[in-house]
C-alpha cells in the first residue's frame, strides 16, 4: 500500500486514550488506510496525535510530540498532521496560534470529524469495533466517559464533561468482539468506574455489568480500575469475592487521608470513612490487592497532615501505590479558591518519603509470596525468561513475574507458577512441572540486576 494510504496514530496519556485511538484506527482501516501505531518512522504521510492534557508532565509530552511531527512536516517528510484529545480540547485556540503546521485540531469525542478530514465515511455498524494496540490477549474496556465529582485539583470534567455511561448491551457486545479476537483479560476503566449506571438506570450498576461481562465466552480475567472511594458500591465486592473471573484487584485512588485535605480536595469523604471502606474491602474480599494513588503538597497539607499520611500507608500496607505532587490546573476549583503555597522541592521531598516507605512495604509483601503457587498469564518472553502477571498485577503499572521454564509458554496462556524469589518490584518463579531450585532463584536475581 502506498504511503499516502497509511496513517500513523500516536497515542499519549492514559488507557482511556488508548481505547479512543483503537476505535478511530478501526474506522480508518475499514476506510481503506493501513495503520501504523505509535511509530516514529515516517512511512505514513498522515499523522494523527491523540494528546493528554491532565497534568503538566503529560501536557509537555504532548506538546513536544506535536512539535516533532510539525518539524517533520516542515521538512516535507509528512503531508498532513492532525491533533485531537484532551490537550486539543482544552487549549485549541492557543495551539492553533502557536503551531501552524497542524492542519486541524479536534477535541475529545471527535472521531467522526477526524474521519471527514481524512476522507473516510463513518460506519455506524463498526460501533464497538477496535483495532487493538495492546498485546492481543488483553484490552481495556471503557465503560463511561467524563466525571461528575468535581475534585478541586482535577480538570477532567472541564475537558470531558460530566459522567456518561455506555449502555451495558453495547459493552457486552464490545467484549464479545474483543474475545473473538483473542482477548482473554479485560481492564475495566473510566474516569470513575463505580459511578457506572447511575445516569442510565437510576442506580449504580457496576456489579451487574461485571457479572454480565464475566459470562462472555473466552474472557478469563476482568480487572477493575479507577474506582472512586466516596459512595463505593459494596455489591461489587460480593461479585469480586464469588466470581472467579473477577480479579481480586481494585485500583482505587484515595488521594489522601487527612480530613481537612480531603475536604479541600472535594473528595466527598473523610478520614473515618476512608478507613471504614478499606476495612470493608479487606474483610469482604480477603485476597484483594489494593492499588491507590496519593497526592502530596495539596493546599491544606501541613506537616501534621503529611505525618498522618505516613501513618496511613504504614497501617494499610497497600499492595500497589503511586504518588503525585500537586500541580495547580487552571480553571479548577483549586486554582480559583486555594493557594498553592508549598514549594515544589518540598512536595517532591514528601513524595520521595512516601515512595521509600512503600518500597519497603512492597518488598515485604512480595517476600511473603515466596514458596506459594499462583496462576499467571504469560505476557511475553525476554531472553530465556518468560514474563507474566498474577491476578494482582495490571499491565504497565504493576510488578511482573519472571518465569523459568523448560516448556515453551505462549503469550496469553495461563499457567501455575511457584514463586522462588522476590524483590520490591517483581516476583521470580518456576513453571510448575519444570525445575525449581535455589540456584534458579539466584539466577533470576542476577538477571534482574543486569537489566
Amino acid at each position: 500500500m502506498s504511503s499516502n494510504k497509511k496513517i500513523n496514530v500516536v497515542t499519549l496519556g492514559c488507557s482511556k486514550n488508548v481505547v479512543d485511538s483503537e476505535k478511530l484506527m478501526s474506522q480508518l482501516q475499514h476506510g481503506g488506510y493501513s495503520i501504523v501505531h505509535d511509530s516514529d518512522e515516517l512511512s505514513a504521510r498522515i499523522v494523527i496525535v491523540n494528546t493528554c492534557g491532565f497534568i503538566n508532565d503529560a501536557k509537555e509530552e504532548s506538546v513536544n510530540t506535536i512539535l516533532e511531527f510539525a518539524a517533520a512536516k516542515q521538512r516535507g517528510e509528512i503531508d498532513k498532521l492532525f491533533v485531537f484529545g484532551c490537550l486539543a480540547e482544552r487549549y485549541k485556540s492557543d495551539l492553533q496560534n502557536d503551531i501552524e503546521e497542524v492542519d486541524e485540531f479536534f477535541g475529545v469525542n471527535s472521531i467522526e470529524d477526524i474521519l471527514v478530514a481524512v476522507g473516510v465515511q463513518h460506519k455506524k455498524n463498526l460501533i464497538g469495533e477496535r483495532l487493538v494496540s495492546t498485546p492481543k490477549h488483553y484490552a481495556y474496556l471503557k465503560i463511561s466517559e467524563g466525571c461528575s465529582w468535581g475534585c478541586s485539583y482535577c480538570a477532567i470534567p472541564l475537558i470531558r464533561g460530566r459522567h456518561v455511561s455506555v449502555p451495558a448491551e453495547d459493552l457486552v457486545r464490545e467484549a464479545e468482539l474483543l474475545a473473538a479476537k483473542g482477548v482473554k483479560e479485560l481492564m475495566v476503566i473510566a474516569q470513575d468506574t463505580t459511578y457506572y449506571g447511575l445516569d442510565l438506570y437510576g442506580e449504580r450498576k457496576l456489579a451487574a455489568l461485571l457479572q454480565r461481562l464475566s459470562e462472555v465466552k473466552g474472557i478469563e480475567w476482568i480487572r477493575l480500575h479507577y474506582g472512586y472511594p466516596a459512595q463505593f458500591p459494596t455489591d461489587v465486592l460480593e461479585v469480586m469475592r464469588n466470581n472467579p473471573k473477577i480479579c481480586k484487584y481494585l485500583d482505587i485512588p484515595f488521594q489522601h487521608v487527612n480530613t481537612t485535605v480531603l475536604k479541600n480536595m472535594r473528595r466527598g469523604n473523610d478520614r473515618r470513612q476512608t478507613y471504614d471502606l478499606i476495612r470493608a474491602l479487606r474483610e469482604q474480599t480477603p485476597e484483594i490487592a489494593l492499588r491507590t494513588t496519593l497526592i502530596v503538597g495539596h493546599p491544606g497539607e501541613d506537616e501534621a497532615a503529611f505525618a498522618e499520611l505516613i501513618t496511613f500507608i504504614r497501617e494499610v500496607k497497600f499492595e500497589r501505590l503511586g504518588v503525585f505532587t500537586y500541580s495547580e490546573e487552571e480553571g479548577t476549583y483549586g486554582a480559583q479558591h486555594l493557594a498553592d503555597v508549598i514549594p515544589q522541592e518540598e512536595k517532591q521531598r514528601r513524595a520521595d518519603v512516601l515512595m521509600k516507605l512503600q518500597a519497603g512495604i512492597s518488598a515485604s509483601l512480595n517476600a511473603a509470596k515466596v514458596g506459594k503457587t499462583f496462576r499467571v498469564v504469560i505476557d511475553r518472553k525476554e531472553g530465556e525468561l518468560y514474563v507474566g502477571r498474577t491476578q494482582y498485577d495490571s499491565p504497565e503499572v504493576d510488578g511482573e513475574v519472571l518465569i523459568s521454564s523448560e516448556t515453551e509458554l505462549n503469550s496469553g496462556e495461563f499457567h501455575d507458577v511457584k514463586i522462588t524469589a522476590a524483590d520490591e518490584f517483581d516476583l521470580y518463579g518456576d513453571f510448575v512441572g519444570g525445575f525449581s531450585t535455589g540456584v534458579e532463584a539466584l539466577r533470576f536475581l542476577a538477571h534482574r540486576l543486569r537489566i
